[in-house]
């Protein structure tokens, strides 16, 4: 493939220009997203950017690259499998990020910060044995790398890490990798649930309240995308204990309005989608090492297959 004019969706010549290589073949046009036009688009040979800009058509496009790990907002788009235009999406530090993310959540319930900061305000001397993560089962949806990068996390520390994904296929730090179909048995025995699923067609309300009702008590982590959640299932599953508590780092209405009654919830931790933001330089060091893949013919990894949305 031949990409020589590069349509960039935002004002980022100075960060391209610091990593860019001192010769290159290609045109790039930097231009804001409401900014761009039909004739950007039909220029263009490939597009970059965190979302479509307006009037975004693939008709004349060779490859686009996300600058978000996710690709949801791209494949709204119609014409994917007609134009046979390649996707990719950004890998960087995402998976080190989100495990942090998750893992603090965790060591926050498991030492019990909520018990001893009341006490401490209390001025009581109330000890009270703190849990370990080698004592936990966490049961990881999602196992590409975000999903892969938690379980060594976690299973690094002990944990029995369990996996589940479309396929099942075994990845390297689980103890043991489930189908969708059947991740009830997984579900009831864990500790954590942990989501990492991107929004598909498959995971769209995955977690509603067929699922939760496997669950005994577990605590329940979204990193993944708001939509595979039903909202109303999970409140319920808090409601009658089947979900001890919650942390969502993503949600179905983002802003979430201060109308909506999760933000006065006891159980429930809310985040503004801040688990895995994306660092700009991080990004252009991905789309220019795809850039690069492309241009010798190597293997690209962060292709992403259009018909199953990852």
């Amino acid at each position: 493939m031949n990409i020589h004019n590069i349509l960039v969706a935002g004002s980022y010549e100075k960060e391209f220009q610091e990593q860019l290589p001192a010769e290159t073949s290609q045109s790039f046009r930097f231009k804001q997203d409401n900014d761009i036009t039909e004739e950007d688009l039909s220029w263009a040979d490939a597009y970059v950017g965190f979302k479509p800009c307006r009037g975004f058509r693939l008709a004349d496009l060779k490859w686009v690259h996300s600058f978000n790990a996710g690709v949801n907002n791209y494949l709204e788009i119609d014409g994917w499998k007609e134009y046979e235009i390649l996707l990719t999406r950004t890998v960087c530090s995402f998976g080190q990020r989100i495990s942090e993310y998750c893992l603090s959540y965790v060591l926050r319930d498991l030492q019990y910060h909520h018990y001893f900061e009341g006490k401490q305000r209390e001025k009581k001397w109330a000890p009270k044995t703190p849990q370990m993560v080698k004592d936990q089962t966490i049961v990881i949806f999602g196992t590409g790398e975000i999903g892969q990068e938690a379980a060594k996390v976690f299973s690094s520390l002990g944990a029995t890490v369990y996996g589940v994904s479309q396929s099942g296929r075994q990845k390297e730090y689980f103890h043991k990798v489930a189908k969708t179909s059947s991740a009830g048995t997984l579900a009831a025995q864990a500790d954590w649930i942990i989501s990492t699923l991107p929004l598909t067609k498959e995971t769209n309300k995955l977690f509603d309240r067929t699922f939760f009702s496997h669950l005994n008590g577990a605590a329940f982590i979204n990193v993944g995308r708001g939509h595979t959640v039903d909202e109303q299932a999970l409140i319920e599953a808090l409601n009658s204990r089947k979900v001890r508590f919650a942390v969502l780092d993503v949600l179905e209405t983002e802003p979430l309005p201060e109308t909506s009654g999760l933000w006065e919830r006891d159980d429930i931790v809310i985040t503004p989608h801040i688990s895995a933001v994306t660092e700009l330089n991080e990004a252009i060091a991905c789309f220019l090492d795809t850039l690069k893949r492309i241009k010798n013919n190597d293997a690209i990894p962060n292709r992403v297959d259009v018909m199953k949305g990852y």
